[in-house]
């Protein structure tokens, strides 16, 4: 017996009206948070043939959500760290609160430069 068309062409298709029409769903993208907004925007600006490279291949996304990834990972242990090596603890919280705000700024800021060298601007 003879395959009919649809099943010729593989893969689902549902009726609507006169016509038959596939079944198509669009892949689950991964959640791009700040660190990999900042690789998209570099990428585009500055490696313009890496962006096109990856966007055509399809890696884009991934990549990005890699990114993303290790530049938080990398930023919170920094922020960590930091905050431990300048003696910010809660304590200094609790007694001064105006002066935890600014140094756990500056922290925050020094571990944002380190994240951008290291894996963004990379």
């Amino acid at each position: 017996m003879e395959k009919s068309f649809f099943e010729q062409m593989g893969g689902a298709y549902h009726q609507e009206g006169d016509y038959f029409l596939p079944d198509l769903s669009v892949p689950e993208l991964p959640a791009i948070g700040i660190w990999g907004q900042r690789r998209r925007r570099y990428l585009k600006e500055y490696r313009q043939a890496l962006y096109t490279a990856l966007l055509l291949s399809g890696k884009l996304d991934g990549h990005l959500s890699e990114i993303d990834t290790q530049a938080e990972a990398m930023f919170f242990q920094l922020v960590d760290r930091m905050a431990e090596q300048e003696g910010i603890s809660e304590q200094l919280k609790v007694e001064n609160q105006m002066e935890w705000v600014g140094r756990m700024n500056s922290t925050r800021s020094a571990a944002e430069e380190i994240v951008n060298t290291e894996i963004i601007f990379a």
